[in-house]
């Protein structure tokens, strides 16, 4: 990962996810990019009752300020900022989509701080909409742990194999044991025998890559997601690696429906994976 984009709004959430990515860049020195997005209609007290040309002001100042401790915090790094203009979710996605080896960091809430930025809606259309993976908070996780484990859930889909390249990179970076979790979903012989096959191609990378991993299996009767959820929280893991499943991709576990629900219920962050050939099939 050589840039780090983070959406920020001032809010504890944002300052949050503004940390997540320090620690990250003291890692692999990666160039921290923080993005503020000027909206058309500013909601919050200060932007009402703020002067247009004070109220840029005010924020160019405070961008400055969270620059200036990123710097300190990180000093190899490369720390800018940049005010943008328009629709949060679309200008944070195209923003970092020029950028060569972008992620983007974000919260899944904002309302506090100059503007309603990353609230409800804001969140999920720059999971959906962005190229690039996406390293997402909520506002309630812990940021102060160390990253030592990485799960990553494990279907029968083609695509979930494609979000190991990003979770080997943070396991190297971190000194990380990779988890990799196989979802039997139905239980049957035959997706066992499918999940058997993707765990051991999920194994042989980690090797090459000279990566810490085990492999677990779960059977899952019922409902996929509650029974996920459970067993990351039962294995304390501190990042969850995911794909982001399109609609009509019946072949995975994951859709687009069980994404939010794990967004919304995950118990630490999540890494979300765009599909690499949904973009290629669509040019």
């Amino acid at each position: 990962m050589k840039n780090i984009v983070v959406g920020i709004d001032f809010s504890q959430n944002s300052y949050n996810a503004m940390k997540h990515a320090v620690a990250i860049s003291l890692k692999n020195k990666a160039k921290l990019h923080l993005v503020w997005v000027k909206t058309a209609a500013m909601k919050t007290d200060f932007a009402q009752t703020t002067a247009a040309k004070d109220f840029l002001a005010a924020v160019k100042n405070k961008l400055a300020q969270w620059v200036e401790e990123c710097k300190a915090e990180s000093p190899e790094s490369s720390v800018t900022s940049t005010i943008l203009e328009g629709k949060p979710a679309v200008e944070l996605c195209n923003y970092a989509a020029y950028l060569p080896k972008s992620m983007i960091v974000m919260g899944t809430h904002g309302v506090s701080g100059f503007e309603e930025f990353f609230v409800g809606n804001n969140a999920f259309k720059t999971i959906n909409q962005t190229t690039v993976p996406v390293l997402i908070l909520r506002e309630d996780i812990q940021i102060n742990r160390d990253l030592t484990e990485i799960l990553v859930p494990i279907d029968t889909s083609f695509e979930t194999l494609q979000k190991m390249k990003i979770a080997i990179e943070f396991a190297k970076d971190f000194g990380a044991k990779v988890c990799l979790l196989g979802v039997i979903n139905p239980v049957n012989n035959d997706i066992k025998h499918v999940i058997n096959v993707q765990l051991n191609h999920a194994a042989a990378m980690c090797k090459k890559a000279n990566v810490r991993f085990d492999v677990q299996t779960l059977d899952v009767p019922g409902d996929s997601i509650p029974a996920l959820l459970d067993a990351a929280k039962k294995m304390d893991v501190n990042l969850m690696v995911i794909m982001r499943e399109e609609e009509h991709d019946l072949s995975s576990v994951w859709m687009g429906s069980n994404t939010r629900q794990i967004v919304n219920n995950s118990p630490m962050p999540l890494v979300i994976v765009p599909n690499v050939n949904q973009f290629l099939l669509n040019k």
